[in-house]
């Protein structure tokens, strides 16, 4: 089965988990999540098979956190709504194996995962 990782360009972390993935031979579909955002629902489902709540890959620095009053909330339901209507404010990268999904933060997440 093919591995998913949703990145970012801009972002170092997830270049170095690019990296690791091409050098240890890991075939992978990449998506640019801000070029081709998930559904609500594709993030639910990540967040499901990493047994995680929207609150783990919730980029609360970001300013737009804070403008949406969401910088310090609990509530899953609007982290996940935002997440979606805005994936700046989905962490990453995120690894998806199958019915496995880890956001790998620090990069070295990714070797322990998919090991």
């Amino acid at each position: 089965m093919s591995v998913t990782l949703w990145f970012n360009p801009r972002c170092g972390t997830a270049r170095k988990v690019r990296q690791w993935l091409d050098d240890n031979g890991h075939e992978y579909v990449l998506r640019e999540y801000l070029k081709e955002p998930p559904s609500r629902e594709e993030i639910a489902g990540v967040l499901a098979k990493g047994d995680m709540q929207p609150t783990d890959l919730f980029r609360s620095k970001e300013a737009l956190a804070q403008d949406l009053g969401l910088r310090g909330s609990e509530d899953q339901d609007a982290i996940l709504d935002a997440m979606a209507a805005n994936p700046v404010l989905i962490n990453r990268p995120i690894v998806i194996d199958g019915d496995r999904a880890r956001l790998c933060r620090p990069a070295s997440e990714v070797e322990s995962f998919l090991a």
